[in-house]
């Protein structure tokens, strides 16, 4: 089992960025996928990144690419998401997850393929 704390969210102005960071207790960190997802006000929780256990593979939403990079540090129990460019559209609750399950990299974009999750960081981008 693995617990996540994200912090780093706060209120930035558009064009601004921000660096979450997702905590992970448990000595097996280093064997989980690990996801960000975000959930704005009325909408649906979607993905927006994803890295390997090992970290060589990652994978984006659109709307991020190129904005976004989603990396670890497995020897501090680390996943981090640099927000760059940040659009007000941006603005939500920020979740990290982590996965163990397996053929991940056919669906590390649903919600459902992660077994735990953190407690969400808001972020709020101003025009």
């Amino acid at each position: 089992q693995v617990q996540l704390v994200e912090s780093g969210g706060g209120l930035v102005q558009a064009g601004g960025s921000l660096r979450l960071s997702c905590a992970a207790s448990g000595r097996t960190f280093s064997s989980y996928n690990m996801g960000w997802f975000r959930q704005a006000p009325g909408k649906e929780r979607e993905f927006v990144a994803a890295i390997s256990w090992s970290g060589v593979r990652t994978y984006y939403t659109d709307s991020v690419k190129g904005r976004f990079t989603i990396s670890r540090d497995n020897a501090k129990n680390t996943v981090y998401l640099q927000m760059n460019s940040l659009k007000p559209e941006d603005t939500a609750v920020y979740y990290c997850a982590a996965s163990d399950q397996t053929y991940y990299s056919n669906k590390y974009y649903r919600p459902n393929s992660y077994d735990y999750w953190g407690q969400g960081t808001q972020v709020t981008v101003s025009s």
